[in-house]
């Protein structure tokens, strides 16, 4: 079992490892991990020896809060509601805090700048005026943030000290001296000891406390902002939800709830509309943009039968289609939950940090002890610069940095990922993509489109290509081979009407056989035709040149001799070559895994721009030639889309789906490509690269920033360059420290996909009554859209007279909606209104309107 929980009360990296550490102890648990920037724990147990409840408890007495995971989101809304409230009530705090600070560092500190101070302030027998002062205004500031006392004491009263642990000891030594001075000043005004007044009214540190106090908040409030940024991807694709739908009910339009939808639901959707659910379309013809699920900006054609996609826009058409995926199911939702689990994981470059975070604070409050009374009894120092020695080692730790290294990166890596089509299940696979040097790419569906062609047809006989597609075309429509598919296609493109064919027998791997019109035709491969003992002589010599160019030959004959050939060719993608060579220019080794015999397998490499490829692989030893590359010391990044894949997408370092795979590889996989595009596959690699760096350099900034910090605060220099730091200074330092982490991690959100090869697709923008076609050559052509009303069709037989009669005008292409009584005619040519109008009205029907 494994459940996601939200936690409350963590403030640093010493509170994850404490609250993991408490869980991970339970029996019953077996992994746990907590996500510091997310405010979440990720478990798995038994259930028979744990349940939920008894996880919440374990937190709970370790001085936090914990619900299962969208619990919390209920009883206050969303997350990014609860960072947007929290972040304006430590502005608020942050805002107060200040305006008691200033007058506070004016009174204590105005006159070493030479600022006029009133005159009950000044001399030794306003001492106490002084002091007491500074102690009225410093109250209000302990009060506002008084949020670190009440964590950092209880959790240190439980033996777990974190940040908040260090804030308040730090800063309550500061104002107990200065409560300690202001005694101190009664005492020597009531005996006359000026000498004694005089040194405790300059070292009063009520300013130092209040200092600390308001730049710990500012840090806090800078980071918080800064970790709104971070799951912007994430939020915006939570926003992209549509909020209602219009389904039909008992024959009747209503609008309800989209979470209120259930699968075969019929919902309607009007242009500029999004798409509620996954579904397909009923009736109507549109494009819709897909680039928040994709990436994709063009939009993509759809037409009756077609799979829609939740959030996906309908740019022009008017659309009945009927729900196949709802709430938790569909891709959007999917996809979001993706997201947040890849966030919610660990990297395992994590696991050190996590290490030093479990004991960093009980460190530093022994390192802070015993500078401050090494100072004072071995270092001959007084006590008030032992004190402060001790103070600024507190208040300059940072186990912050260290526990937001690594979440903050991986946030904003999987959610840039998402937003160019790239899902990331995990953070451990960013991390593995890092460390791969071997790519091994499936070809079919992979590298290729997938989708045979017909690309030659080579005659012999006197049959002309009509005849000869019409016989072989109606014996292949009996297959069920994919090979078949593209030849069939090919006949209906050519409107070419297929014959019955009589006594049709298939033979496995060989070819097939039927009787057309009287006449014994075969269609297959070389053994099938030379089992029949006929000759292939007159075709010898193209099929070897075809079968080099790895296109596969199907031989067509009838009981005398061999009428001609047909090639097939399952043709490259535009972009694989491109990315291939990307890879190979980052120092990977490209491999090509195929069940193809070896000379088709050399002329796709060949295309594809690869050297290494392994042919003739049956499906089940796909993932021990993975096996064989990894036993050699590789790391293997295995990419695939089919079932066949799978054993290797889980055999390698990593497995990486692409988008039109079948679920069972998008499974097996630890990264999924929304888009069937290799250049994907490259801008994953990169980005996993970039992440990766991204959290050493954030690192390597938090153990540098501490391992220099704590020594200089503890008055390492001050013996050899006179070089002492202020508590103030230290927590100014620490403010900025998480802060940095933060920010470096922002700069992942610049990074930018590759520019895919204009021949893919047409650059366009739709408007609600443009469309483009995009041309097979790259071109475009502008159709205007319209959409006319009309009165008086009752029945099927109307709408079809009235789509005949629009059709039948030059330039014009027209779908009729009969439910709604509406024409959609797309114009590739000038065509007036007044054209359309009288076409319609001359068939005996009433244009309401026509826009």
């Amino acid at each position: 079992m494994q459940n996601r929980f939200d936690i409350t009360g963590m403030t640093c990296s010493a509170c994850s490892a404490r609250v993991e550490k408490t869980v991970g102890k339970l029996e019953g648990v077996e992994q746990v991990s907590v996500n510091l920037l997310a405010n979440q724990m990720q478990v798995s147990y038994q259930e028979d020896l744990l349940s939920e409840q008894d996880i919440i408890t374990a937190v709970e007495q370790a001085g936090y809060g914990a619900v299962l995971h969208g619990k919390l989101k209920q009883e206050k809304n969303t997350h990014q509601q609860q960072l947007d409230e929290n972040t304006k009530q430590m502005q608020l705090r942050l805002a107060l805090s200040v305006a008691f600070l200033l007058p506070l560092m004016y009174i204590s500190m105005g006159h070493m700048l030479g600022l006029p101070l009133p005159t009950f302030f000044h001399g030794t027998t306003n001492a106490l005026t002084f002091a007491f002062t500074q102690f009225l205004l410093t109250l209000p500031i302990v009060y506002l943030n008084r949020k670190y006392y009440q964590v950092g004491f209880k959790t240190l009263w439980q033996r777990s000290p974190n940040m908040d642990s260090l804030i308040a000891v730090g800063s309550s030594a500061s104002l107990i001296y200065g409560i300690f001075a202001i005694y101190r000043i009664g005492y020597g005004l009531g005996t006359q000891d000026f000498a004694l007044v005089d040194h405790y009214r300059m070292n009063l540190y009520f300013e130092s406390a209040a200092m600390i106090l308001t730049l710990i908040t500012i840090g806090k409030y800078l980071e918080t902002k800064s970790k709104g940024k971070t799951s912007e991807a994430l939020n915006k694709l939570m926003d992209l939800t549509p909020k209602t739908a219009v389904v039909l009910r008992n024959g009747q339009e209503i609008t309800i709830p989209a979470e209120d939808m259930v699968i075969g639901d019929v919902f309607l959707v009007k242009p500029g509309q999004a798409i509620p659910v996954d579904g397909f379309i009923l009736e109507g013809n549109s494009y819709l943009d897909e680039a928040a699920l994709t990436g994709e900006s063009v939009p993509v054609a759809k037409t009756v039968g077609d799979t829609v996609l939740s959030a996906s826009l309908n740019k022009n058409g008017y659309l009945k289609c009927q729900a196949t995926k709802v709430g938790e199911n569909t891709t959007l939702a999917q996809i979001i939950q993706l997201v947040e689990n890849a966030s919610a994981t660990k990297a395992p470059i994590a696991r050190l940090a996590d290490k030093i975070s479990g004991i960093f604070v009980p460190v530093v409050m022994t390192i802070a002890l015993f500078a401050g009374l090494g100072w004072y009894f071995l270092g001959h120092s007084t006590f008030e610069f032992a004190l402060s020695t001790a103070i600024a080692v507190l208040v300059i730790s940072c186990p912050c940095a260290l526990g937001l290294a690594t979440p903050v990166a991986i946030m904003v890596g999987t959610g840039k990922g998402a937003e160019n089509g790239i899902l990331i299940k995990s953070a451990a696979a960013l991390e593995n993509i890092h460390h791969i040097d071997t790519v091994v790419l499936d070809k079919t569906g992979t590298i290729t489109q997938g989708q045979p062609q017909v690309t030659d047809i080579h005659l012999i006989a006197h049959l002309s290509e009509h005849d000869f597609l019409q016989l072989l075309a109606s014996l292949e429509k009996q297959s069920e081979h994919p090979l078949a598919e593209a030849i069939v296609e090919t006949a209906q493109k050519k409107n070419i009407a297929f014959l019955e064919p009589d006594n049709f027998t298939a033979i496995v791997g060989q070819g097939i056989v039927g009787e057309i019109n009287g006449q014994i035709y075969y269609a297959g491969n070389r053994r099938f035709m030379e089992e029949h003992q006929l000759s292939l002589s007159s075709v010898q010599t193209k099929a070897e040149e075809l079968a080099q160019q790895g296109k596969t030959p199907i031989f067509f004959a009838d009981q005398k001799q061999i009428l001609g050939l047909v090639a097939i060719a399952d043709p490259i993608k535009p972009s694989s070559n491109s990315a291939i060579t990307k890879m190979q220019e980052l120092g990977l080794e490209v491999i090509m895994l195929t069940g193809d015999n070896e000379q088709t397998a050399a002329a796709i490499g060949q295309q594809a721009g690869l050297t290494q490829i392994i042919a003739q692989v049956l499906p089940q030893d796909k993932a021990s030639h993975i096996q064989k590359l990894q036993q050699q010391g590789k790391k293997v990044l295995m990419i695939g889309d089919g079932i066949n894949d799978a054993p290797a997408l889980v055999t390698a370092d990593v497995g990486m789906a692409i988008g039109a795979g079948t679920d069972i590889a998008i499974e097996a996989a630890d990264l999924i490509l929304v888009r069937s595009d290799l250049l994907d596959a490259f801008d994953t690699i990169r980005l996993g690269n970039e992440v990766i760096r991204n959290i050493k350099q954030n690192l390597f900034w938090a153990f540098f920033y501490n391992s220099i910090g704590i020594p200089i605060a503890a008055g390492l220099l001050y013996p050899f360059f006179g070089i002492t730091l202020s508590p103030m200074l230290g927590a100014a330092a620490m403010s900025m420290s998480s802060v940095c982490v933060v920010t470096n991690a922002l700069r992942l959100k610049k990074f930018q996909a590759t520019p895919k090869p204009a021949t893919t697709a047409c650059p366009i923008e739709l408007a609600a009554s443009e469309a483009i076609i995009c041309t097979e050559e790259g071109g475009k052509i502008s159709m205007t859209t319209k959409t006319m009303t009309i009165e008086g069709m009752t029945c099927p037989h109307c709408s079809a007279r009235v789509e005949k009669v629009l059709n039948a005008l030059d330039g014009v292409e027209a779908r009729v909606d009969l439910a709604a009584k509406t024409a959609t005619i797309e114009l590739s040519q000038d065509v007036d209104d007044a054209t359309l109008i009288k076409a319609v009205t001359d068939a005996d029907y009433q244009v309401v309107s026509l826009n």
